[in-house]
């Protein structure tokens, strides 16, 4: 009935302990478990997902298509598509996406605003079932 898109296959992973200093960037789907110090970006030609684990951090800019946050990023994040907010996500930083999905728990210190502001944003809130 709803077409809805697929997501692309999680290829690469940077494990918890795992630190890495520098631009990373990535095709298709990427989790880090570890920390970057640096930007994380999509390859801008790819349908791209980004997922940052409740263990992770990352001192940098993030850009990707669809990003799922648990852990830390300090920097600025661009989600082209969707910017899901899990529980323990803890962002410093100014932050722009077309669909906002935000959990009970996730603080954002920084502006938030949608991809197109003369629009109303496209907003998803996620209630936890009492």
């Amino acid at each position: 009935m709803f077409a809805k898109k697929k997501q692309p296959a999680i290829r690469t992973l940077i494990g918890e302990g795992t630190l890495i200093r520098g631009e990373l960037r990535f095709s298709d789907g990427l989790r880090i478990d570890g920390e970057v110090q640096g930007d994380v970006i999509a390859n801008d030609d790819v349908h791209s997902i980004l997922v940052i684990s409740e263990k992770a951090r990352i001192v940098g800019r993030v850009k990707a298509a669809h990003v799922i946050i648990n852990g830390a990023v300090e920097g600025p994040i661009v989600a082209d598509e969707l910017l899901e907010l899990q529980p323990k996500a803890v962002i410093v930083g100014d932050v722009v996406y077309e669909v906002l999905e935000m959990h009970q728990g996730a603080t954002v210190h920084g502006q938030m605003r949608p991809m197109k502001a003369q629009e109303k944003p496209a907003l998803k809130l996620a209630a936890n079932n009492l």
